[in-house]
């Protein structure tokens, strides 16, 4: 399929700012992929679709403080830098993206915080707003990794809100959330509760969960119109052997398994054996759908509405079918639902 398939008539006020009031009150668009059948419900409404036994698997990745605010050295130009993953523990070298990016060479030092108590120098170019930074810091490991994120705010997307704000300090994570090495939330987990947790725990409904960690391959825009020659950045994907279990033991009761989200996804159909179950994986993943692509594990997607041409839709569309799926969005717009991490969501069954 071709790139210009995946625009639409999008427009900024369709972008949720805020969250809805209470995590599992937003609006909630079931998607029957079979016939195209839509249904208009409010979240918490989602239990009505699982029954005893089926599983809900979850990403409980957790997003730190990602987005700082430097200086240059000499002309104190201001500076952006969004930490993306760490690449050496001992050395305290970072991937990082860069703005603007044209100012920042290899060899600039870059200050942070008050009295420019950090600094960092630039020992490589990556991409085109890539870098390579090595932040001197003679302390211990746990005493600068508590400085680095004391400097930095949560990565709310731009076109979300320029600026983090006190809602954002739980909101922008899911009720879930564990093991911290992501830049992007699971925006599909945000609207699960303790309440709906509760009321599926008393129905039978399981749960379980994996790790993938949401790196800088949310930050690439698809440059290429043939969708068979994007590459998407690897990241890390973890699987437990509990997990593998929990699914494979759905699978062969004839249960139902239900991704919450698009990188749940993306690791269930990472590593799949030839009788179509999972296993344990500790690794990395650069999984890529786009339709026609045949599902092998997930029943059921929790999903948000995604911007246009972006891989979410892209990936949306496979699993539920383009037609289905654009015609969705085309009513999703109509009927006032609202984009974005901080949206509506989507349930795909």
């Amino acid at each position: 399929m071709k790139l210009q398939q995946f625009k639409y008539a999008f427009t900024p006020d369709l972008i949720a700012q805020y969250p809805s009031e209470y995590r599992d009150e937003c609006r909630l668009m079931v998607l029957h992929k079979n016939t195209g059948e839509i249904e208009h419900k409010i979240f918490k409404e989602i239990i009505n679709y699982c029954e005893e036994g089926d599983l809900f698997v979850f990403n409980d990745t957790k997003v730190f403080p990602a987005r700082l605010k430097g200086n240059k050295e000499k002309t104190g130009a201001e500076i952006e830098v969004f930490l993306l993953r760490e690449l050496n523990r001992e050395q305290r070298l970072w991937d990082v993206l860069v703005d603007p990016a044209r100012k920042i060479r290899i060899g600039n030092k870059l200050y942070f915080g008050e009295n420019d108590s950090l600094v960092a120098e630039v020992i490589d170019n990556t991409t085109s707003r890539g870098r390579t930074l090595r932040f001197l810091f003679d302390g211990p490991y746990d005493e600068f990794k508590q400085t680095l994120y004391s400097m930095g705010s949560l990565p709310i997307p731009k076109w979300v809100r320029e600026e983090q704000e006190e809602i954002d300090l739980t909101r922008f994570h899911t009720i879930f959330a564990k093991n911290e090495g992501a830049v992007a939330t699971p925006a599909a987990g945000l609207h699960f509760s303790k309440s709906l947790f509760k009321r599926m725990e008393i129905k039978g409904v399981d749960t379980s969960f994996l790790t993938l960690h949401m790196g800088n391959a949310h930050f690439h825009s698809v440059d290429v119109e043939d969708l068979s020659k994007h590459k998407m950045s690897s990241e890390r994907l973890i699987i437990p052997e509990e997990t593998a279990l929990a699914v494979n033991k759905a699978r062969g009761h004839s249960k139902k398994v239900f991704a919450v989200g698009l990188t749940v996804l993306r690791g269930l159909e990472t590593y799949v054996t030839t009788k179509r179950e999972i296993a344990p994986f500790d690794g990395w993943t650069n999984k890529f759908f786009y339709p026609p692509y045949q599902f092998a594990i997930a029943d059921a997607l929790v999903t948000n509405f995604h911007l246009p041409s972006s891989t979410m839709l892209i990936n949306v569309a496979a699993y539920a079918g383009y037609t289905h799926v654009m015609n969705a969005y085309d009513v999703a717009i109509k009927e006032g639902y609202k984009f974005g991490t901080y949206g509506d969501a989507m349930l795909i069954i």
